[in-house]
């Protein structure tokens, strides 16, 4: 009575490479849209997805979003928007060269809305940035593109049902030129950057973020997994405890010393720490000045004796050095069940090696670490390759082995990364049959 559920062959990230690829498609479908309008819809900093179907369809989205683009024969010369989602036409009346023959920018107006005047646009917008200022755009991410500040920051924080055109607005200049941000233009790109936040400017201060609810939503769009196999996949975090040397700068700015916390969680720490104290450099925004308990936690215990330790770091390498003092884990996820790991993850090790003349046996270990059940896996196995499976304990250490009869390494390899998601850096292959 019903027509199948349609399944995509694979889903996958774009490379640096494809990504190019594509934006060279949509210039060419569309001459008139600019590098700001194609970077408003697929912005450089967030990854970009594909699902790749048996009928030669791709269709391209931002990863964990909605679809965007598909292309009818995946070579690049067919290829259309979907206009299938609010937030997909949203971003077209703002970007309307894509659509519209005379390449002038349309204001994309609802039924019961009406057409807002370029003073109703200013006074939304600046809103809407300094919203953005206030709660998602923070100093160590800058510098940033204007179109990334647009589509991940600004226009996430307009009203509801409410449709702007960036383009009948030269906001980002305006706010330059009244000291509240500093922006440059790149000369390449043609395309404004914003460098730097004033937070002491009065705009700033006088404003009052708006407290927003947020909403709960399933996303069905790009890369789409089913229920069952859902619970097979895999995630895994990595995450630093406090240790010794930065816990003074956590307990300075109130922060939980016992957390686990992530890279940006951590950098948004000692940024805040920073901040506090007035650290940042008058001459240089740039460098941040290192006061005694600063220099102790990015310091003490690795500068060698008789070296003199650094009066200042640059702000783009704090972060990452705040994070090196701290003690590494990972934290597996699958399903419902979690667990956290101490230092580097242990690789899950395939070997196939010859037994008894000519046979081969592959062994599969490691796999207590991504939480995999050894009997369920050796069961599944014997089922998918045909053939007889056993489990047994490690000789002399914690956990055990699956051992497949049959040289099956690289089917077993490409079934634990399709099935159970095990990243395949985490995936050390050793065929001892080769010579």
């Amino acid at each position: 009575m019903f027509k199948k559920a349609v399944e995509a062959r694979s889903h996958q990230r774009l490379s640096g490479a494809d990504r190019k690829k594509l934006k060279r498609s949509l210039k060419n479908k569309f001459p008139r849209a600019s590098e700001s309008d194609i970077d408003s819809l697929l912005p450089p900093k967030v990854e970009i997805a594909v699902a790749k179907f048996q009928n030669r369809v791709h269709v391209y989205g931002v990863e964990g979003g909605f679809p965007i683009f598909f292309d009818i024969d995946g070579r690049g010369t067919d290829i259309f928007p979907t206009g299938i989602t609010p937030s997909f036409s949203n971003i077209l009346s703002l970007t309307c060269s894509l659509v519209t023959d005379d390449g002038s920018a349309d204001q994309s107006i609802g039924e019961d809305q009406h057409p807002l005047s370029t003073e109703d646009v200013d006074t939304l917008l600046e809103k809407c940035l300094l919203q953005a200022l206030h709660t998602t755009v923070k100093d160590k991410d800058l510098p940033t593109p204007g179109s990334t500040l647009w589509s991940n920051h600004v226009l996430p924080c307009r009203p509801s049902g409410i449709t702007l055109d960036i383009k009948k607005s030269k906001w980002l200049q305006a706010k330059s030129s009244m000291g509240l941000i500093t922006v440059k233009e790149d000369k390449y790109k043609k395309e404004s950057i914003l460098l730097s936040v004033n937070r002491k400017h009065p705009d700033y201060s006088s404003f009052k973020p708006e407290k927003r609810q947020v909403e709960k939503t399933v996303q069905t769009g790009v890369p789409a997994v089913s229920e069952s196999r859902s619970l097979k996949m895999l995630e895994v975090v990595e995450v630093y405890k406090p240790s010794v040397h930065v816990n003074p700068i956590l307990a300075s700015v109130g922060t939980d010393t016992g957390k686990l916390y992530s890279a940006s969680e951590a950098t948004d720490i000692v940024f805040t720490y920073v901040e506090k104290e007035n650290l940042v450099k008058q001459t240089d925004k740039s460098i941040v000045v290192l006061d005694p308990i600063l220099c102790d936690a990015l310091f003490k215990g690795a500068i060698k004796k008789g070296t003199m330790y650094p009066t200042e770091i640059h702000k783009r390498d704090l972060g990452a050095a705040f994070v090196n003092r701290m003690q590494a884990h990972h934290v597996v996820t699958r399903g419902s069940e979690s667990v956290v790991r101490k230092g580097g993850l242990k690789t899950i090790q395939i070997m196939t090696e010859r037994r008894q003349g000519n046979k081969k046996v592959t062994k599969l270990s490691g796999l207590e670490t991504f939480l995999v059940d050894p009997e369920a896996l050796a069961s599944e196995l014997q089922k998918k390759f045909a053939c007889s499976t056993t489990v047994a304990e490690l000789p002399g250490k914690k956990g055990h082995e699956v051992v497949v009869q049959g040289g099956v390494i690289d089917d077993l390899a490409k079934h634990m990364i399709e099935q159970y998601g095990i990243p395949k850096r985490f995936i050390e292959v050793l065929d001892k049959t080769r010579r």
